[in-house]
């Protein structure tokens, strides 16, 4: 589990094909003795598991594995040596809960529709898939790239969300663009609310 509060940027150092999946290095400001094989990492949203760790001079390398879930569902496959990435270590018992709570399973690719720049900030207007489009509420919670957004207005499938100066210093959003996609995680307890909904009508 996560909180989609973004603790480091990563930069892919090299995709490796495996048949089906796909092996990816990523290096990060992680102490190395603080990864342990096994570990879960948010990555840009999706929990990816290490497989591997490293010491690269002043960088810790991390190996994950893309398998063809994660590929199809996920930004991952376009993924190149280069590419910046959004980091969170998995939530430990007694950690701050600053976002919301995250589980690291992407729903779908989103697609930023608009971007808005101001004071510092940015609005982004995002739109989602149509069948996750009624788990996204106003005021509610969402989780794009990794990172844990208040949405702030709906229009049918589109969202829009707000992008403080610290966020965009702190995140990938920086970079980000309109037409680019981005890893859609809708709120859980919206995802439980309506599947509970679903069941009372019978």
């Amino acid at each position: 589990m996560f909180t989609g509060i973004v603790t480091d940027i990563g930069e892919v150092v090299s995709v490796e094909p495996r048949g089906e999946p796909r092996r990816v290095r990523i290096a990060c400001s992680y102490a190395v003795e603080s990864i342990a094989i096994g570990a879960s990492i948010a990555c840009s949203g999706p929990c990816l598991t290490v497989v591997a760790v490293a010491r690269e001079e002043e960088r810790t390398l991390f190996d994950v594995d893309a398998a063809a879930e994660t590929l199809a569902c996920t930004t991952v496959g376009s993924w190149a040596q280069g590419t910046r990435v959004n980091l969170e270590r998995a939530l430990k018992i007694g950690d701050e809960l600053g976002g919301h709570i995250v589980t690291g399973h992407v729903d779908a690719r989103a697609r930023l529709v608009s971007r808005d720049d101001f004071d510092a900030t940015a609005r982004f207007w995002i739109e989602a898939p149509h069948d996750l489009s009624r788990f996204i509420a106003q005021k509610g919670s969402v989780t794009l790239d990794g990172v844990s957004l208040t949405v702030n207005e709906v229009e049918g499938d589109r969202f829009s969300v707000l992008i403080i100066p610290h966020t965009l210093s702190v995140t990938t959003f920086c970079e980000r663009k309109s037409g680019d996609a981005l890893n859609l995680e809708v709120d859980l307890m919206a995802r439980y609310a309506a599947r509970l909904n679903a069941s009372a009508r019978g």
